[in-house]
């Protein structure tokens, strides 16, 4: 999901033991200059979203899928980050939709999965509601997720479901919740299961993020009470940051059900094997 609530309870939810304190490094001095700066760029990207992407959902995805795959790289780059991508592109290639399964670490996950390839991403809920963001993620298909309440999960693995069929590529942080990058979670089930009920392939993505000079590092996680403000804030103070996507040889389902496919998928995020398709 999209930054998560870090308390356990319900099929979606899950809980990090990922915080401040023990997983980032100390704030780096200074970075006032480049705070001002990449924040004014942020802002200008988000106006220019919301200007084009409802002109763009209304042409159709000939005009949205490029719109969009632009707006997400110019968002890395307006927060100094710089995008790497090893691998194919992230559709099957054969008209298929594909589940595109990644770790959570930070906000940068989704613009980088979205400047690879048109995902429609799983988001929690309230993201519905915030400001701004909420309505632009509304325009372009995201899929809402109540993670609390089993009541609600057959109908978000059914609403997957349909998306995969009709060939789209939707995009799921299993984990259910952010992670500092230095340790990861377990991957819940139920994505894993719309990707069986449609017959659609997992396609397996490592995300990334080091260093200019090529160090790994966990500045940008979003972890603890953290807001949304604060990591962006962080990242925007540091000097760059190199976001690496690997995309991953695609897993058939087959005959496998969904712990068995899941703990595939988990396998193969975290080797980060790439594949040129």
């Amino acid at each position: 999901m999209l930054p998560a609530s870090h308390r356990p309870g319900g099929p979606w939810a899950a809980w990090s033991p990922c915080t401040p304190d023990e997983c980032l490094p100390p704030p780096v001095p200074g970075g006032t200059w480049r705070l001002v700066r990449r924040t004014a760029a942020l802002l200008a990207v988000l106006a220019v979203a919301i200007l084009t992407i409802p002109v763009g959902t209304l042409a159709g995805p000939r005009v949205s899928g490029p719109l969009l795959r632009a707006l997400h790289r110019a968002v890395l780059r307006a927060a100094g980050v710089r995008l790497v991508v090893r691998g194919g592109g992230l559709a099957p290639g054969d008209g298929r939709g594909a589940l595109v399964v990644a770790d959570h670490t930070s906000w940068i996950d989704i613009p980088a999965l979205g400047a690879v390839g048109p995902v429609t991403m799983l988001a929690k809920r309230e993201v519905r509601d915030w400001p701004l963001i909420g309505p632009l993620a509304g325009r372009v298909g995201t899929l809402f997720v109540h993670r609390e309440g089993l009541s609600r999960l057959p109908g978000t693995v059914a609403a997957t479901a349909q998306a995969l069929r009709r060939g789209a590529l939707v995009g799921v942080f299993p984990e259910a919740t952010t992670w500092c990058g230095a340790v990861g979670g377990d991957y819940r089930r139920a994505p894993f299961q719309a990707a069986i009920d449609a017959g659609a392939p997992v396609r397996p993505v490592t995300v990334t993020l080091t260093t200019p000079d090529g160090r790994p590092t966990t500045a940008a996680a979003f972890v603890g009470a953290q807001t949304l403000a604060d990591t962006v804030g962080r990242v925007a103070r540091l000097p760059g940051l190199v976001c690496e996507v690997r995309v991953g040889g695609l897993i058939e389902p087959g005959d496998d059900d969904r712990r068995t496919l899941a703990r595939r998928a988990r396998h193969r995020v975290r080797r980060g094997d790439t594949v040129h398709t």
